[in-house]
């Protein structure tokens, strides 16, 4: 969830910023009040698109990487649900307390509205209900309802009810109230704010510009100066801020902008594929590439994997020289270093005290899990009831669930000739999720450990366990 808002935020901060440096200033009003509207939209969804066409394959030869490493076929995937148990965090508390402030400024300013309503006297028009306040010169509109002072003089009243009359046929309101919404869900965003900063504005100048048109801009002008600079008001709509003035007025004397200019709005189509191929990329290509850079034993070993494991049976040439290759890549668990060619690294885990390692996929007698000891396939008996412990032993990290982590972790560990379970290390999304995967697998029991030509050797073993949210 925070990658999403994050996500969002910067996506709504583009598109304000090639607002503010290229459409601003245009009289593309109408255009430009489609460009807020429609990109704000677009940051809420664009965060969940995915286009295959961007998606690099970096994902799938992470997966792939941890299971050939060991010459594992029959790898064990779990997939993840999301913990039933229901938890409150802090950050919950603190949107909820945020959200419910947001709510009661809201219903706080309906209540004026309404209390303006009740106060003043109704007089009903074909287009329009019109609401007139005693003792005031405010004027703005809401929904249908024009409201409007008994002192606002009669020669300036006509091009009002006209300047609102502008707001109600274009449903200004529903622009300001979707955005009044989106501060409740979104108040801790401050670029929620600056959109409707903005499309308040372009509400001005649209108004300002259709009347313009039946009136002298002079007149306009001049009324702007007059009606709008009073101070005393209990609530008004932010249609008529003071600091708005100045800004409609500059408008109202710009000359109309050519259309070649529409142009600009082209500048979307980039901006937005940029955006698609971001959402679609997978976020660990940069350690993916830094591993791959430095694990020329491992290609070789994942290479004579994929060569000998067509076939029925090995020789023994093949088969030391697979040990050979194994024991030297898993060798380099033991120093103190944390991570290792991407993997993170479980030091101090039973260390293994066997130099000679045979891949599961080609030990003899493979470790004969507790309950197994009768199976017919004790291959198979491993496996299943490795599922089993996981499980068992499974659970979400309740952090991951709160930031919305999920992904594959690839596990490798060795069951060494002791039975027990030594040189642990990992490689997945995020550390919540590795960490997680770490524990379960620490708990596995002791085992019958696994035989080659009749001597006990250790054997390395690859599991991917996948954390799914639903």
């Amino acid at each position: 969830m925070i990658q999403y808002i994050l996500e969002s935020m910067a996506f709504q901060l583009v598109f304000l910023v090639i607002y503010d440096a290229l459409l601003k200033r245009e009289t593309f009003f109408q255009w430009n009040r489609f460009y807020l509207l429609g990109t704000f939209l677009a940051s809420l969804v664009l965060p969940f698109v995915k286009i295959e066409a961007f998606k690099t394959t970096v994902e799938q030869s992470y997966i792939e990487y941890g299971e050939s490493l060991w010459g594992v076929n029959n790898a064990i995937t779990v997939g993840a649900q999301e913990n039933a148990d229901f938890h409150i965090s802090w950050q919950m508390i603190l949107f909820g307390l945020g959200a419910l402030v947001s709510t009661i400024l809201l219903v706080y300013k309906l209540r004026q509205l309404y209390l303006l309503k009740v106060k003043g006297e109704k007089m009903s028009f074909a287009e329009f209900t019109q609401i007139l306040i005693p003792n005031s010169t405010m004027a703005f509109s809401f929904f249908k309802s024009i409201f409007i002072g008994d002192k606002v003089s009669k020669k300036d009243y006509t091009n009002i009810i006209a300047h609102e009359l502008v707001h109600i046929k274009h449903g200004h309101t529903w622009d300001l109230l979707f955005f009044e919404l989106m501060r409740i869900v979104g108040w801790f965003n401050p670029l929620v704010y600056v959109y409707q900063n903005r499309i308040s504005e372009l509400h001005e100048f649209i108004a300002d510009a259709k009347v313009a048109k039946r009136d002298r801009n002079e007149q306009y002008q001049l009324l702007l100066s007059q009606v709008f600079q009073t101070q005393n008001i209990s609530f008004i709509n932010h249609f008529f801020k003071s600091s708005l003035i100045k800004k409609r007025i500059v408008m109202l004397q710009k000359s109309q902008s050519k259309s070649v200019f529409k142009l600009k709005y082209l500048a979307l189509v980039p901006l937005v594929l940029g955006m698609l191929f971001y959402t679609s990329c997978d976020r660990e290509v940069s350690a993916i590439e830094s591993s791959e850079n430095n694990n020329s034993l491992e290609e070789r070993l994942i290479n004579l994997n994929q060569e000998i494991m067509s076939k029925d049976s090995l020789t023994d040439s093949e088969v030391q020289e697979i040990m050979k290759m194994t024991t030297a890549v898993a060798s380099q668990t033991n120093k103190n270093a944390k991570t290792v060619n991407g993997w993170t690294v479980k030091t101090g885990v039973n260390a293994d005290s066997e130099g000679v390692l045979v891949p599961f996929s080609v030990v003899e007698q493979v470790p004969v899990f507790p309950g197994c000891e009768n199976a017919i396939d004790q291959r198979a008996c491993f496996q299943q009831n490795m599922q089993k412990h996981i499980g068992k032993y499974f659970k979400y990290p309740e952090e991951a669930q709160e930031q919305g982590i999920e992904g594959r972790v690839s596990v490798l560990f060795t069951i060494d000739s002791t039975g027990n379970i030594s040189n642990i290390r990992t490689r997945g999304p995020h550390k919540l999720l590795e960490n997680e995967v770490v524990d379960i697998i620490a708990q596995l029991p002791q085992m019958k450990p696994g035989i080659q030509k009749g001597k006990v050797v250790s054997v390395p073993f690859s599991i991917p366990i996948t954390f799914k949210l639903r």
